[in-house]
């Protein structure tokens, strides 16, 4: 019984570890091209927000604080999105 017990006990040590360790993971972001939201091109005087495809050769202009496009596009995919999800 105390083999049993010992071995009980080590396995659901080694299930909180594993679990403990997969959580630690899911936490840490890792610097791959994949997760930019957004990209800043000065040379070529662009802009483009990957989560929406919104590309604007106008980087300058938004900067000085012309952002509508920018919104406009931020808001269209929202919206998209939320009609997409109404049914589930």
């Amino acid at each position: 019984m105390r083999i049993l017990r010992g071995r009980l006990i080590a396995h659901a040590e080694e299930q909180a570890a594993s679990e403990a360790s997969a959580a630690r993971k899911s936490q840490i972001r890792t610097v791959d091209r994949s997760e930019r939201i957004r990209t800043y091109n000065y040379p070529e005087n662009r802009i483009a927000d990957h989560r929406v495809g919104f590309k604007a050769h106008n980087l300058d202009a938004v900067l000085a604080g012309d952002m509508l496009a920018l919104i406009e596009a931020l808001q269209e995919a929202d919206l998209a999105d939320r009609l997409a999800n109404i049914g589930q």
